[in-house]
């Protein structure tokens, strides 16, 4: 099920709300976690049932391991590492099979000339997210640093449906004790309306800007051997708004669901494109898988206490699995490891870098992120090389009617049909796509991220009708719908 349609928006979120309120109202509160974990299911299996044994069969694995590891229950160190090590690596099969499997046998087969035939597995939703989620409370029972919480607490942690598919990646400490929270039990007037906001603005990025763009970015990479430079300048900054839009949005509205029942999700999202570094933007941009591979993995391995040397061995490290988590192919490995790169390049010049005009670090990050952002769309490494071939030959600038047609909605007739817009669009080649593009990157640099806005607890008179129109051309929009990018991941 996408928050992007009309029985989630209409049906499924207020019968969701609802009756966990209703059931806490009655004093119910077991039932209310029963009836949360249930609806949750609801909403992963909608579109293909066939997912649900898989994530209950992991959640049932993951809570039986988890309970072996609590202290005491094992004597011996050695058995409990062993016990937690292969609860891991049980998860990292999981994603293996599905996600990567194909992936292996192909390379396999180019490699050594075999004939393996590809089985096509489908990947379930947001198998990296629960997954992930789940292998951190697995090391934190093995640290101890876990409580004891009930099975049906640990359901409904994996699979809360706000975070389920595509983030943030939460940890128990930080959700379970919410929903422990007696206070939480009762509608407050201030986080329905804050999370209602949030939602409806998550909402308008995702269906009016995000799959605006999305369709000059197929007709892009659908045509890449006839674009002119000019074309492919287009394309890219499409992408990097498209992705922008799309997973902000995304982000916006898991906060915002959440806070309407008075739970507070992790930032993951804040604002990434005002950086001044790659370093920075790795710090604002899916900022709970930073913080999971930070925690879990570069900690570990010694993080930034084993050198210089070491602590850009690290960096590689995690910025590789980075690449490896986002999908079964080379562009996402070459597009983790160069984020690593520069990172690592990012360190050794500090001073150097530090002593730069402002303008100068964010003009020179928000290029490479760009560059790197083609990459993780290609379909391949060559086509990825062929635009940037292209691009910066430079040898025709002109843009093709075709893309700027791409950006064609319903909506254009009457933002540029009446009215001063309807003039200076018939003055101007392409004036539509330059006025969107300009927008979007205003919205980008300048205010600040809707969560962190609305964590003032402050709605102004003006946002009701912002939000009010918001959110009817939202649904308007909302008979095409399209899928999250990150729900591939």
């Amino acid at each position: 099920m996408l928050f992007n349609s009309y029985i989630f928006i209409l049906l499924f979120l207020p019968v969701t709300i609802a009756g966990w309120y209703f059931l806490h109202g009655r004093k119910a509160r077991k039932a209310a976690f029963v009836f949360l974990l249930l609806m949750s299911l609801v909403f992963y299996g909608y579109n293909n049932v066939r997912y649900v044994p898989v994530i209950v069969a992991s959640i049932l694995f993951n809570y039986g391991v988890s309970r072996l590891l609590v202290p005491g229950r094992i004597a011996k160190e050695r058995v409990r590492k062993t016990v937690m090590g292969a609860g891991v690596a049980f998860n990292l099969g999981l994603i293996f099979y599905f996600k990567y499997f194909d992936f292996f046998l192909e390379n396999m087969n180019t490699l050594f000339h075999g004939d393996f035939v590809m089985r096509n597995i489908a990947l379930p939703l947001g198998i990296s997210f629960f997954t992930f989620q789940q292998v951190s409370y697995l090391v934190d029972s093995y640290r101890g640093e876990t409580s004891d919480y009930g099975f049906i607490e640990y359901a409904v942690f994996v699979t809360y449906f706000p975070q389920l598919v595509a983030g943030p990646i939460v940890l128990h400490d930080e959700m379970i004790p919410q929903f422990r929270d007696p206070a939480r039990y009762r509608p407050l007037a201030g986080n329905m309306a804050n999370g209602l906001i949030i939602f409806i603005l998550g909402l308008f990025k995702k269906v009016v800007i995000a799959d605006t763009f999305s369709g000059a970015v197929s007709w892009g990479y659908a045509n890449t051997g006839i674009l002119t430079s000019g074309d492919v300048f287009v394309v890219m900054l499409s992408y990097t708004f498209q992705i922008y839009f799309d997973f902000s949005g995304y982000c916006d509205m898991a906060c915002g669901m959440a806070r309407m029942m008075n739970i507070e999700l992790p930032a993951n999202f804040d604002s990434p494109y005002k950086s001044f570094s790659v370093r920075e933007f790795w710090k604002r941009w899916h900022m709970t898988l930073t913080r999971f591979l930070t925690r879990y993995v570069y900690v570990p391995l010694g993080g930034n206490r084993r050198g210089l040397a070491g602590t850009c061995v690290n960096t590689m490290i995690v910025f590789l699995l980075s690449g490896i988590w986002h999908g079964a192919n080379w562009t996402f490995v070459l597009w983790g490891v160069l984020h690593g790169l520069l990172c690592v390049f990012e360190r050794l010049t500090e001073n150097r870098i530090a002593k730069l005009h402002p303008v100068v670090k964010w003009a020179g990050t928000f290029f490479l992120v760009n560059i790197l952002w083609m990459l993780f769309r290609a379909d391949s490494v060559t086509q990825w090389r062929a635009l940037l071939s292209t691009l910066f030959r430079m040898e025709n600038t002109a843009v093709s009617g075709d893309l700027l047609f791409a950006f064609t909605v319903p909506e254009n007739l009457v933002l540029y049909g009446y009215g001063p817009l309807a003039f200076i669009s018939s003055k101007i080649y392409g004036f539509p796509v330059w006025f969107l593009m300009l927008a979007a990157f205003l919205v980008c640099l300048l205010p600040e991220n809707n969560v962190r806005l609305q964590k003032r607890q402050r709605t102004t008179a003006w946002m009701v009708p912002v939000c009010a129109v918001a959110f009817t051309w939202s649904l308007l929009t909302l008979s095409s719908e399209a899928v999250f990018l990150y729900f591939n991941f």
